[in-house]
C-alpha cells in the first residue's frame, strides 16, 4: 500500500503480536520486522530490522498485563521509530491502561491517564488509536489526534445473531448507562442498572438492582473485567432476582488475579469478550471476538485521509 510515495508499516511490541499479524493480513501487508527483548537487567531494548524512513508507522501495543513493561515497551518503539525518521508514528492502542485513574477522587492521588498521555506524546507519537476507553474524556489528556474506537457493533451483531428471547441489558453501574442503552437499543430490549458501591479497589457490592429482571436473560455489558469479582456478584444477585441466563460482554478481558476462577463459580453463562487483550487461560465460558478488520479499516481510512464515522455505524 502506498500513497503519495509514502509507505505504511503495521508494526508490533510484545503484547498484541497475533492481532498485529491479523490486522496486517487484513491490510494485504506484511508484519514489520521490529523486536522489542529484554536485557539480563530487566532493561528494554527495540531492534527495527528494515527502512522505515518517511513511512507512515502503525504500533500495536496494548498497555495490559505486565502493564508497566508493556508500557516502556511502546515508549522505546516510539522513540525509535522517530530517530529513524518515520514520516508518522501512529500508537495503536486497543487497551489503555492506567485509564481508571482518569481523576482524583480524594486527596494526594495521582491522575495516572494523564501522565501515560504524556509520556506517548513526549516519546513522538503523533497520532493514538484506542478502543473503548474506560473514560472518554482521557482523549482530552493528549494534544495530538486521538481516534477513539468502539467494540459496540461487534458485540451487538453477535447477540442479534443468538436470537435471545426476553432480553434486559443490565449496567453494572450509574456511569455504563449509555453503554447499555446503546445495546438494548439494538437489542429492542429495556435496561436494569445494578447499584452498587466500592468499599476499595476491586471490590463492589450490589446494593440494588433498578429494573425489572425477573423471568428474563440479562446482558451485563461494560468496558473492562478485572478481576471478575463486580460479574460474579451481579451474576448471583440477577438470579436470586429471578433471572434467567445471564451472559456478560466486554471489550477488554482484563482478567487478574481470581479473574478465571470467579468466571468459572459464577451463574454467568458466557462472558463476551473481544482481543484487545490476550487471553492468558482459555475456558468454555469464554467467547472471544476479533477486532482486527476493525482496526485494519481504521488504520487504511487514516492512512488515505478519509472520514472514520462509518466505523461507528
Amino acid at each position: 500500500m502506498n500513497v503519495h510515495g509514502k509507505s505504511i508499516k503495521i508494526l508490533s511490541c510484545n503484547a498484541n503480536r497475533d492481532l498485529a499479524s491479523d490486522i496486517a493480513y487484513n491490510l494485504g501487508l506484511p508484519l514489520g520486522d521490529a523486536q522489542a527483548s529484554t536485557f539480563s537487567n530487566g532493561e528494554i531494548g527495540v531492534s527495527i530490522n528494515e527502512s522505515i524512513r518517511g513511512a507512515d508507522v502503525f504500533v500495536v501495543q496494548s498497555t495490559c498485563q505486565p502493564v508497566n513493561d508493556n508500557l516502556m515497551e511502546l515508549l522505546i518503539m516510539i522513540d525509535a521509530l522517530k530517530r529513524a525518521s518515520a514520516g508518522r508514528i501512529n500508537a495503536v492502542i486497543p487497551f489503555y491502561g492506567y485509564a481508571r485513574q482518569d481523576r482524583k477522587s480524594k486527596s494526594r492521588e495521582p491522575i495516572t491517564a494523564k501522565l501515560v498521555a504524556n509520556l506517548i506524546e513526549a516519546a513522538g507519537a503523533d497520532r493514538v488509536i484506542t478502543m473503548d476507553l474506560h473514560a472518554p474524556q482521557i482523549q482530552g489528556f493528549f494534544d495530538i489526534p486521538v481516534d477513539h474506537l468502539y467494540a459496540a457493533p461487534l458485540l451487538i451483531n453477535y447477540f442479534i445473531n443468538k436470537k435471545l428471547d426476553d432480553v434486559t441489558v443490565v449496567s453494572p453501574d450509574v456511569g455504563g448507562v449509555t453503554r447499555a442503552r446503546q445495546l438494548a437499543g439494538k437489542l429492542d430490549a429495556p435496561i436494569a442498572i445494578i447499584d452498587k458501591r466500592r468499599p476499595r479497589p476491586n471490590v463492589s457490592e450490589v446494593m440494588n438492582i433498578i429494573g425489572d429482571v425477573e423471568g428474563r436473560n440479562c446482558i451485563i455489558v461494560d468496558d473492562l473485567i478485572d478481576t471478575a469479582g463486580s460479574v460474579a456478584n451481579a451474576g448471583k444477585v440477577l438470579r436470586d432476582m429471578g433471572a434467567k441466563d445471564i451472559y456478560v460482554a466486554c471489550t477488554h478481558p482484563v482478567l487478574s488475579g481470581p479473574a478465571y476462577q470467579k468466571l468459572e463459580e459464577s451463574v454467568i453463562k458466557e462472558l463476551v469478550v473481544t482481543n484487545t487483550i490476550p487471553l492468558t487461560k482459555t475456558s468454555d465460558k469464554i467467547k472471544v471476538l476479533s477486532v482486527a478488520s476493525l482496526l485494519a479499516e481504521a488504520i487504511k481510512r487514516i492512512y488515505e485521509g478519509l472520514s472514520l464515522s462509518k466505523l461507528f455505524d
